[in-house]
């Protein structure tokens, strides 16, 4: 039996429809992004590459965060982790990147994450069959941590407080190098 061009031609436009459909259901947070200069995430400071970097690096230190190590000496990455109760854990994770303007000055590109993660209950189960004979049955659970929110900070308040960290570390380094 052949089919008729109306019929593949209405099979392939349903078809098309359930695909255009199934990706208005995805939240596509890039679509929505707006790039302005005006953002909390890059600072100008006084001061030479070098200095700035050394004070950014201090900052982190002095505040608890775990530095990562990186071959590259102008990007750094710092972790800092805290636990509020027993059931949930909390990780800032901070990345700056300092930039000598060769004029004096520097700037400073700073971005944070802060991931939230909570004590969950997991079911487990035991599975044992042959092909389609397969029988499951509940083994217990176990308690694991599963991140529940994930983010960028946008608090400016945030950043400026970091950046006047630096700006003072910079300061004393410039007073010490008179």
């Amino acid at each position: 039996m052949r089919k008729s061009p109306f019929a593949a031609f209405a099979w392939l436009s349903c078809l098309l429809l359930f695909v255009a459909l199934a990706g208005c259901g995805k939240k596509q947070l890039y679509r929505d992004e707006t790039f302005k200069s005006d953002t909390p995430f890059s600072a100008k400071v006084k001061g030479s590459g070098e200095v700035i970097c050394w004070s950014v690096k201090r900052a982190f230190l002095t505040q608890g965060y775990m530095l990562e190590r990186s071959s590259d000496t102008i990007i750094m990455t710092g972790t800092e982790d805290s636990q509020p109760d027993e059931e949930t854990n909390i990780t800032l994770r901070m990345q700056a990147t300092c930039v000598d303007n060769r004029d004096g000055t520097s700037t400073i590109f700073a971005s944070a994450t802060e991931e939230v993660s909570k004590l969950q209950s997991v079911k487990q189960s035991v599975s044992a069959g042959v092909s389609i004979a397969t029988v499951t049955v509940p083994s217990g659970s176990e308690h694991v941590m599963r991140v529940v929110r994930r983010e960028t900070i946008h608090d400016a308040d945030f950043y400026q407080r970091f950046y006047a960290l630096v700006r003072s570390y910079a300061q004393e380094e410039a007073s010490t190098a008179r």
